[in-house]
């Protein structure tokens, strides 16, 4: 479980598809300390498991089904991706709740300087629209952000300085791929509705 608070940026090294899975490594500093083979790490919004690491670097597996839904297979070395590591009972609660299970790659259509911060507007699959709410929770390539606007084809969002500083969306543009992670509760609602009906 993560709150979608982005703890740093890595770098990716290298990203390749092997004979058992897909590898990835990510250059890292804060996410390297502390952390243990078999820990969660939130990689863009993605829970993967660290299998190995050493002070600067730190190695996962994806499954082919983690590649295909998510932004990765778009990735080269040097990209940005947001880290966060997973909660312990210590740690403030800020953002949201945050589970790693991405659920779409949306389309960023939008994305330009309005005064003093940045306007985004995300292209998302008709089926997912349901999902979003004005003024509710959604977590984008990792980050927990609020809802400015649900629009005809997807939503909007606006950004302060400091979340563009300490997250990869100062690398982003017009038509680049996004992991969108919708709020946990919208998703047990329509659930418990199917069977209320």
């Amino acid at each position: 479980m993560f709150t979608g608070l982005v703890e740093e940026t890595g770098q990716i090294l290298s990203f390749e598809e092997g004979v058992r899975s897909w590898r990835l490594q990510v250059k890292a500093d804060l996410s390297c300390q502390n952390v243990a083979v078999g820990d969660s790490i939130a990689v863009n919004g993605c829970c993967l498991t660290v299998i190995a690491f050493d002070t600067q670097t730190l190695t996962f597996d994806l499954l082919g089904e983690t590649v295909r839904l998510t932004s990765f297979a778009g990735l080269e070395p040097g990209a940005l991706v947001n880290l966060e590591r997973s909660l312990l009972p210590t740690t403030r609660m800020g953002g949201h709740f945050v589970s790693g299970h991405v659920d779409t790659v949306g389309i960023i259509t939008t994305i330009e300087p309005r005064g003093k911060d940045v306007y985004i507007q995300i292209e998302v699959a008709e089926s997912f629209r349901k999902y979003l709410a004005y003024k509710g929770s959604v977590a984008l390539d990792g980050i927990s952000l609020t809802v400015a606007e649900v629009l005809e084809n997807g939503l909007a969002i606006w950004i302060i300085p400091h979340t563009i500083e300490m997250t990869n969306l100062k690398q982003k543009q017009a038509g680049a791929r996004i992991n969108i992670e919708f709020d946990l509760l919208a998703k047990y609602v329509e659930r418990l509705l199917q069977f209320h009906d």
